[in-house]
C-alpha cells in the first residue's frame, strides 16, 4: 500500500512481542515503513535507561537506588522506521546501547516497576500520537503496554537460530555462548513479577525458525492489512 492510501486508512496499533533474535525490529521497521506507519523500539528505551544509570553511577544491583531516579533521564525516541533515533538528555545514545555493558544490566534495570511505570507512560503517550497508526516492537506490548492493540503478534524461533542471528548482528560473537546468554535473558524476562515477557491471548504466533526476514516482513504486512481492512 501506498504512504499516501496510509494517510486515509484508519489509524492501526500493531504490538510485536517476542524474545531476542526472532528479527523483532527487522520485521517491525519494515512493516512499519512499507504501509506508512511510525515505528517504535522500546528495548532501545530500557537500554537508554540503563545507560543513563550505569553512566551516572547508579548501583544496578540495588533496585531502591533505581527506583529512585527511573524519572530522572529524558527519553526522547524518534518514530520514522527509516531512521529511528533515540536520545537522553539530548544525548544521542543509538550507538552507546547496544555496548555489551548495557546488554548485560537491562534485564535487572527493565525489572524495576517503577522504571517499567516511567518508560510505559513514554510508550502509550507515542503510541496515541502516531497520526496513521504505530508498530511497536518489545517483550510486553501486548500484555501490558497496549492490551487494546488492534493486531498483537508474537515472533518465536529456536533458542539455536536465534543464536545464529544474533551472533551475526554482534560481530565476532560466539555462537554458543550467545545462546546461553538468550536463555538466560529470557529467563530473568520471563519470570520479572513486573510485566514479564509473555504471549498475549489474542496474539497471532509467528515462528520465524525457518522463515526468511522477507517471509515474515510478508506475514506480518498480510496481517495488518487484513485488520486495517476490517476496521
Amino acid at each position: 500500500m501506498e504512504n499516501g492510501a496510509a494517510r486515509t486508512a484508519p489509524p492501526v496499533i500493531v504490538a510485536i512481542d517476542g524474545p531476542s533474535g526472532t528479527g523483532k525490529s527487522s520485521t517491525s521497521k519494515a512493516v512499519a515503513a512499507q504501509l506508512g506507519l511510525s515505528y517504535l523500539d522500546t528495548g532501545a528505551q530500557y537500554r537508554a535507561i540503563t545507560w543513563w544509570m550505569v553512566t551516572n553511577g547508579i548501583d544496578i544491583d540495588d533496585p531502591t537506588a533505581i527506583a529512585a531516579v527511573a524519572g530522572k533521564p529524558e527519553i526522547v525516541s524518534g518514530t520514522d522506521p527509516a531512521h529511528p533515533t533515540i536520545t537522553v538528555d539530548g544525548v544521542d545514545v543509538a550507538g552507546p546501547i547496544r555496548t555489551q555493558e548495557v546488554t548485560s544490566k537491562v534485564s535487572a534495570v527493565s525489572a524495576v516497576p517503577e522504571v517499567r511505570a516511567t518508560i510505559t507512560e513514554l510508550q502509550r503517550t507515542l503510541a496515541s500520537a502516531a497520526p496513521a497508526g504505530i508498530v511497536v516492537e518489545g517483550r510486553d506490548i501486548g500484555t501490558t503496554v497496549l492490551p487494546d492493540a488492534d493486531l498483537k503478534i508474537f515472533l518465536t524461533a529456536s533458542p539455536e537460530a536465534r543464536a545464529a542471528r544474533r551472533s551475526g548482528e554482534l560481530k565476532g560473537a560466539d555462537v554458543h555462548a550467545t545462546r546461553e546468554a538468550l536463555i538466560r535473558r529470557d529467563a530473568a524476562d520471563s519470570s520479572r513479577r513486573t510485566s514479564p515477557l509473555a504471549k498475549a491471548d489474542d496474539a497471532v504466533e509467528v515462528d520465524t525458525t525457518d522463515l526468511t526476514l522477507a517471509q515474515v516482513i510478508e506475514c506480518v504486512v498480510t496481517l495488518v492489512e487484513e485488520k486495517r481492512a476490517a476496521k
